[in-house]
């Protein structure tokens, strides 16, 4: 997330958490691959032995966001255009550096064009066809998306050629809307996002791949909204809004993370300020709604892990996130418990998670908290930033 989108987020008030609809594990509820489980006890601080952080890749220019590795090794990357000169924002790592992908003419911000151009991509994901997409905002340094800009955009790794533009209808991603992560289930032909805007609704979108068709379900419930006053301690400080002298604000920004289990059944979520983990069974989020009336889906909330800018899932179902106020990947295992697998203090605001086939976790650690607008106006970011990866014996849940 940036810090424009934290600014603007400061204003709105968020509906108490209790309007939750919490629920204990299901009577009878299978233990199949990804299905949450309650009432495990919490070991957060109890650190995996042996496991260490290996460097990847450094970025000594514009801040990266998102990562992800094709079943071939191939790292791919972006940057989404926040204030930083970013000359592309797409880019496949090359001999230890991020070259313009698939190339330089598509990475132009070409807003005559904004369904043929990357504008503000903020993720990119290999899916099991092994085609990369890549999620693009639309948005330049936080103007509003033009139409076309919102959009999905596959590239065949093959060819290294676009083969699929979705874009977004206004009334699913308007100019305001930050479409952010996206995970696949391409045996029931369906794609899942979501939504952190500040200015609301923030929730989740589905994409029917086959149609195109896309439909937003969970709008501002309590489970994908901030929670209320979140202050979240950083780099030893307060995590606030600041971007001059006066006194800084709470950042207050919605559902952020998402995984999706190996079954495709369930679908993992998270705000980025909360430190709880919620999960939804995708069969509701698949049918489209019949009115106009809020939705009222069974939404579970599985417990704290930690606060996370990015969820992951492995092959055996369990979930991965950050850590970032202890520097720290943690992982929610099928019992329900929520354990460490690695604390490091290079794990500066660790971002996106990706699961590559050679059973190791890749994650970007890109210092995203030391921006000016958290610290009245200073750059503390020191360059550069880093693609890290660290072995859990497990490959990615790609369906």
């Amino acid at each position: 997330m940036s810090d424009a989108i934290s600014r603007a987020s400061g204003s709105h008030s968020t509906p108490s958490r209790r309007a939750v609809v919490s629920l204990p594990a299901v009577v009878g509820l299978s233990l199949a691959i990804g299905a949450p489980q309650a009432g495990a006890a919490e070991q957060r601080d109890r650190v995996e032995p042996g496991v260490e952080l290996e460097q990847v890749a450094t970025f000594d220019g514009a801040m990266p966001t998102g990562v992800t590795i094709s079943r071939s090794g191939r790292i791919f990357v972006n940057f989404p255009r926040w204030g930083d000169n970013v000359p592309f924002s797409v880019a496949e790592i090359r001999d230890g550096v991020p070259v313009a992908y698939p190339n330089a003419v598509v990475n132009q911000a070409d807003l005559s064009d904004p369904a043929g151009h990357f504008l503000g991509v903020q993720s990119v994901v290999v899916d099991a066809a092994e085609r990369l997409w890549v999620v693009d905002t639309g948005r330049v340094e936080w103007a509003d998306a033009p139409y076309g800009g919102p959009k999905l955009v596959a590239i065949d790794l093959k060819t290294n050629r676009m083969v699929r533009t979705i874009v977004f209808p206004r009334d699913i991603a308007g100019p305001r809307s930050f479409v952010n992560d996206v995970r696949f289930d391409l045996r029931r032909g369906y794609a899942y996002l979501t939504d952190a805007t500040p200015d609301r609704p923030n929730g989740l979108i589905v994409v029917h791949l086959e149609s195109g068709e896309s439909w937003r379900r969970l709008d501002d419930v309590p489970a994908t909204l901030p929670e209320p006053d979140f202050v979240p301690v950083i780099d030893g400080v307060p995590f606030l809004n600041k971007p001059g002298k006066a006194p800084g604000t709470p950042v207050g920004i919605g559902v952020d993370g998402i995984a999706l289990s190996p079954d495709g059944t369930w679908l993992y979520f998270c705000p980025l300020s909360s430190r709880k983990l919620y999960a939804i069974r995708t069969n509701d989020l698949v049918k489209r709604r019949t009115s106009s009336k809020r939705d009222e889906l069974s939404v579970h909330d599985l417990g704290t892990k930690g606060m996370s800018d990015g969820l992951e899932m492995d092959q055996s179902g369990r979930v991965y996130g950050g850590d970032i106020e202890r520097r720290a990947i943690v992982r929610r295992d099928r019992d329900g418990a929520f354990r460490t697998v690695v604390q490091d203090d290079r794990l500066l605001w660790p971002d996106t998670l990706s699961v590559g086939y050679d059973r190791n976790l890749y994650v970007i650690a890109n210092q995203l908290n030391r921006q000016a607008a958290y610290n009245s106006g200073r750059d503390l970011r020191r360059k550069p930033y880093v693609l890290y990866r660290v072995p859990i014996g497990n490959g990615p849940a790609r369906r």
